[in-house]
């Protein structure tokens, strides 16, 4: 079974191509042309053990929220192609991470039901050059078009290591979530 996706989304707004290995190396070629976020992305990629290859032009000049709201739904979409069936999967998993003075703990249901609730709490209007309120709606916008449960919370002094473990965590909760553990539908209606 491979489970590999590859897709791909043009609005006025943005235009982005999204290729992805859920049982790949954690290789990683990501260009959003947002700095920070593209740290972000590729920090995910080598914790989930998930290959993404993630090209997005978008209205930055406006504001980084387009982009980043955008790669969040086709990210999701690309995840959801490529989980299929589910079949097998463990399906519910968390993780804690620290990052310095911060920590992260981030749990998760590819239930087949969105549902997002993070408490982030950032200080500054940026991180970098992403801006800090937007990280809340990727998550959101990955939540609702894969089709699963993301709960988190972060705490810390310093908002890039905030930011680096909610990251982290959220891509080991995954890369744990999808792991083939038996031949069944991990659900007492059959299907997911």
């Amino acid at each position: 079974m491979t489970r590999i996706s590859n897709v791909s989304r043009k609005t006025s707004e943005t235009d982005i191509a999204i290729k992805m290995n859920l049982d790949g190396e954690g290789k990683y070629n990501i260009d959003t042309g947002i700095n920070f976020f593209n740290h972000m992305l590729e920090s995910f990629s080598k914790h989930s053990m998930i290959d993404l290859d993630i090209n997005a032009k978008g209205d930055v000049e406006i504001d980084d929220h387009h982009t980043i709201e955008d790669v969040g739904i086709l990210l999701g979409e690309a995840f959801l192609e490529a989980i299929g069936d589910k079949k097998g999967i463990k399906r519910m998993a968390h993780a804690m991470v620290p990052m310095d003075e911060s920590i992260s703990t981030v749990a998760i249901d590819i239930s087949g039901r969105s549902y997002c609730n993070m408490t982030l709490n950032f200080k500054n209007e940026k991180i970098g050059d992403m801006t800090s309120d937007v990280v809340i709606h990727f998550f959101e916008s990955f939540a609702s078009s894969a089709k699963l449960n993301i709960y988190g919370t972060v705490e810390g002094a310093n908002d890039h290591h905030k930011a680096e473990a909610v990251f982290k965590a959220f891509a080991k909760a995954l890369k744990e979530a999808v792991k083939i553990e038996h031949d069944q539908i991990p659900s007492t209606k059959g299907v997911l």
